[in-house]
Parts: structure tokens; C-alpha cells; sequence
């Protein structure tokens, strides 16, 4: 990180990454939100999470402000505003299919099918039960992931071990060149449409909703953040990053567990 300048322009855009950036170290979300976001509307800025978590997931989090927030879901494959689709980025069957081949051919990795109306899993080990449910809200067992119908968006794989030591590589090697293949947590990996991330997701809003790479302010924390805070003039890395976001990021911000992004607001925007 460099000692960039503030652009003058004013922010009209806020994304933010959910666990590890604007969840605590307990993944629980700060009742100051509450009171920050419609200090934020009245500005006309509109705030969006940003996260990997599936839509349905996040809108329970949400939940007073459901029919007002912007969502990012499933790490840029589907954005919601106010109850309404307006961006998905999907995969094909051929694509789904060879995915899941290789993930289970991983020993001790977990697949979760993530689809516009579900999630759908083919385990029912505890401890990936416990996993699954802190992201996704609507998730259902079937007996082989390769018969369920869906639009899908993305296959998450799951591996207590770590996925970038134990699944990245070969997933890199396998569909890298096909694929947007990321870690997005520490036990956790996305196979997406190359095109799909939460920055392009965020650069399909910036030409949809007028507002530009300069208005644009972005919190993350992981290396499924990369292309949102590439996305943003106003990139902040949280204290707690991976270091390769924040040789990305343009600005630094407190760690979630000193509630950083909310500090960064109130300094910069509603002071």
C-alpha cells in the first residue's frame, strides 16, 4: 500500500466483504450498522455486501433492510437490489460436472452446488453440516450432485486441511485457464465462470447505475477480494488481510475486530 491521495470525487458506492471485513471475529455483524446505513442512503450512496456467501444467507443477516440493500452475492456470481436479480454470471453443465469429478476425487474435500434457488450438498458428515450453515441459509441434501436441476453459479469446495495447500493447486492446474478458480477463505475454494467476481460484478454496476471507478470505495480481506478492491479507486485492505491484498489495496483500515470498516465510514464519509 502507497500513500495515495482521497479522490475528490464523492463516493456514491460501498461494497463490503462479509466475514473477516465487516463481521467480527465472531462472524456476528455490528447493530451500528443499523444506524450507519440510512445515514448513507440520505447521502445517496449506496452500500452493497460483498461476499461469498449465498444471497439467502445474507438477506437473514439483513434482515430489517432486506427490501432496501444491495447484495453481492456468492462471490459476484448473482447481485440482488431490493428483492431484484440484476446481474448473474452462471456456469454450464459440461463445466459443473468436471468440477465436481475432480473435487471428489480430493481426499477429505466437500462440495457445495450452489444454484439460484439452492445450494445442494451430498454429504452428511457433521462438521461440514456445522460449516455449511454459518453461509448457506437455503441448502438441501441429494443423493448425487450430478442429477440436480438448477441454474448454477458456482461449485464451493470445502477442506478443513486448507484449501490453497491442498486443493488450489490442482484446481489451478486443472481449469485455471477456463475458470475463475479462488481461495476465498481458509478452508474454503470458488470454481466460477471465468468472467464472474465481485469485480466484475461491481463494474457491471458501475456502467448499469452511473457512478465510476473513482466513487467507488471497497473493503476486503481475502484473495476472493482482489478484483473488488481492483474495482475501487477507494480500496482498503483490513489489518487482518491476506498480504497479498494488501499489496493490492490502495488504503488501509482497522481489522474487523476493531470494527475497521465502520471507522473508515465515519472518518471519510459521514464526518
Amino acid at each position: 500500500m502507497y500513500p495515495y491521495q482521497m479522490s475528490q470525487q464523492p463516493i456514491k458506492f460501498i461494497a463490503a466483504d462479509m466475514d473477516g471485513t465487516l463481521l467480527d471475529e465472531n462472524s456476528q455483524l455490528n447493530p451500528e450498522f443499523f444506524e450507519l446505513y440510512p445515514q448513507l442512503e440520505e447521502k445517496g450512496i449506496i452500500f452493497a455486501a460483498a461476499s461469498g456467501r449465498q444471497y439467502y444467507s445474507l438477506i437473514e443477516t439483513f434482515a430489517p433492510l432486506k427490501e432496501r440493500m444491495m447484495f453481492i452475492a456468492e462471490n459476484g456470481t448473482m447481485v440482488m437490489h431490493q428483492g431484484k436479480e440484476l446481474y448473474s454470471c452462471g456456469m454450464d453443465n459440461d463445466s459443473i460436472q468436471a468440477i465436481i469429478a475432480q473435487a471428489r476425487s480430493i481426499d477429505g474435500a466437500q462440495i457445495v452446488l450452489c444454484g439460484k434457488k439452492s445450494a445442494y450438498i451430498e454429504t452428511q458428515d457433521p462438521k461440514a453440516l456445522a460449516e455449511f450453515s454459518k453461509y448457506y441459509k437455503n441448502c438441501q441434501y441429494v443423493d448425487d450432485l450430478l442429477t440436480v436441476k438448477d441454474e448454477f453459479i458456482k461449485v464451493a469446495i470445502c477442506h478443513f486441511g486448507g484449501t490453497e495447500e491442498l486443493v488450489y493447486p490442482s484446481f489451478n492446474k486443472v481449469f485455471g485457464a477456463s475458470h475463475q478458480v479462488v481461495v476465498s477463505a481458509k478452508i474454503w475454494l470458488d470454481v466460477m465462470n471465468a468472467k464472474a467476481s465481485k469485480g466484475a460484478a461491481i463494474e457491471f454496476l458501475q456502467q448499469s447505475l452511473n457512478f465510476s471507478h473513482e466513487q467507488t470505495m471497497s473493503f476486503g480481506d481475502y484473495l476472493n477480494d482482489l478484483e473488488m478492491l481492483k474495482a475501487s479507486y477507494h480500496s482498503y485492505a483490513m489489518d487482518n488481510a491476506h498480504p497479498k491484498v494488501k499489496q493490492v489495496a490502495r488504503f488501509a483500515a482497522p481489522s474487523n475486530r476493531e470494527a475497521g470498516v465502520f471507522k473508515v465510514i465515519k472518518r471519510e464519509i459521514l464526518s
